[in-house]
This record gives structure tokens, C-alpha cells and sequence, in this order.
């Protein structure tokens, strides 16, 4: 089946977003995605079926400056150009704007450097809220 992209949120359930955010400690509910996915300035999610596989999250002020936020795709549908499609997608529907920033581990630079940005110095903050929210811990990275 061929891989489909749509900007329509309101088809989506939360049965729909199964298996993203695997590798952390304490993932986001279902839910907690769609509502994500929802609210977001702009989103696009890769479909098999009813199934997502991937999506791209952004935000911006519509004039200057735009953030890609979030972007995953599931690991049995990676190394498709997924990826690369949600973010050609993106950059295509902020074309007009000034920036379009995205922070990423450095390990996950060279993808995006192939997509034509180019590596800069910035800082974030990642709060990673413990199991059941009773504790946070606050990393502030560096990426250069």
C-alpha cells in the first residue's frame, strides 16, 4: 500500500498514533499526540491505511519565523524518504518565511543537512517529567 500524506487531523483517532515516542522514559498518551497534532500551527502525518507511520509538527508566527517542533516515524517505516518528505512538505508550506528552525540531537544532523539546512548554535531546554509526574529533571542542551 502507498504511502499517503494529509494535513487533516479531524479523520484521526487516537488508535491511529500507536507506537511513537518509544524511546522515552515516559511517553505522551495516545491522546496526548492527537491533541498535539491538532493544535499545532501546521501538521502532516504519513498514513498506511488508517494506520499513521509519521508526522511533522510545527509552529510559527506566520510572517518571520517557524519551528519544526516534532518529527517521527515509526521504525519499521524507516529508511523510506518518509522523513524526508514530511520535512519537503513543511519547507514547501513555509516557503515565504524568513526562518525555519528545528533542534535536533547532533547525531540527527546530517539528515537534515542533506534537506538544506545547515548547523547552528543554539540552546533548549527538555523537561523530562519522571513517571507519574511526581519528579522533573531539567537538561539544558547545548547543540552546535
Amino acid at each position: 500500500m502507498a504511502i499517503l500524506y494529509s494535513d487533516d487531523m479531524d479523520d484521526l483517532s487516537p488508535e491511529n498514533l500507536v507506537g511513537f515516542f518509544a524511546d522515552w522514559e515516559t511517553p505522551p498518551s495516545t491522546s496526548t499526540h492527537l491533541r498535539m497534532l491538532q493544535q499545532s500551527t501546521f501538521s502532516i502525518v504519513a498514513k498506511d491505511g488508517p494506520r499513521v507511520v509519521g508526522y511533522l509538527t510545527a509552529l510559527s508566527d506566520g510572517v518571520l519565523f517557524a519551528c519544526i517542533s516534532g518529527i517521527e516515524v515509526l521504525a519499521e517505516y524507516r529508511g523510506r524518504n518518509i522523513g524526508q518528505e514530511l520535512v519537503r512538505m513543511a519547507l514547501a508550506h513555509f516557503k515565504d518565511i524568513y526562518a525555519v528552525d528545528l533542534v535536533c540531537e547532533p547525531a540527527l544532523q546530517p539528515f537534515y543537512l542533506k534537506l538544506g539546512f545547515e548547523a547552528f548554535s543554539g540552546t533548549c531546554i527538555r523537561n523530562n517529567l519522571k513517571k507519574g509526574g511526581v519528579e522533573s529533571k531539567r537538561r539544558v542542551a547545548t547543540v552546535s
